[in-house]
């Protein structure tokens, strides 16, 4: 009988470790806003390629110093226009928004994670497979996304200073003067 509990005890030992090594730091991404970092927990196995091109971008600095351009009270933040919203190289408030990244389009991966708050989706055009760089943060619940919008992680921190991101004007939430991703990294820094 001690042998079976033994057997069970180092079972249970081994299956946590795994559970540990899945939640590795290189599943976290950290962005550094104007009042304090955010931690975002990444999903690679609900939307593996898009998380592996977030990634990617954000080891090469991408990411660094892009603005929020569309910030909608209630709803969401967007940012990640790596083309048009770089506020230190090339910045052009008229078009972030419209533009990605060097790297191609993404086919949709499409799941049944719920966007609630906190929730970090991917930004697309009317074409389900047209996403690239931009991603949004939700300030409350969307279910009217759910299944229409590949999401890619959640707040597990500082979810404090995404609310404090400068909102915009009007329907679309352009923002003018926008808040930026100061520096983001891969890892829970």
């Amino acid at each position: 009988m001690k042998l079976v509990h033994l057997a069970t005890a180092f079972f249970l030992a081994v299956a946590g470790f795994g559970t540990a090594q899945a939640q590795s730091n290189d599943d976290f991404l950290t962005i550094q806003l104007k009042d304090g970092p955010v931690v975002i927990q990444l999903m690679p196995d609900v939307a593996p390629k898009h998380v592996a091109q977030i990634k990617e971008l954000a080891k090469k600095g991408e990411y660094d110093n892009v603005a929020f351009h569309r910030v909608i009270e209630g709803f969401m933040a967007q940012t990640g226009d790596v083309q048009f919203g770089d506020m230190e190289n090339g910045f052009d408030g008229s078009r972030a928004g419209t533009g990605g990244s060097s790297m191609p389009d993404l086919p949709a991966e499409f799941s049944s994670v719920p966007f609630e708050r906190g929730t970090i989706g991917m930004a697309r055009s009317q074409d389900p497979n047209s996403a690239n760089s931009q991603f949004f943060i939700m300030f409350a619940e969307g279910g009217f996304l759910n299944g229409q919008y590949t999401v890619v992680g959640k707040v597990v921190a500082g979810m404090d200073a995404v609310d404090k991101i400068k909102r915009g004007e009007g329907g679309n939430g352009e923002v003018s003067n926008p808040d930026r991703m100061v520096k983001v990294t891969v890892g829970r820094n």
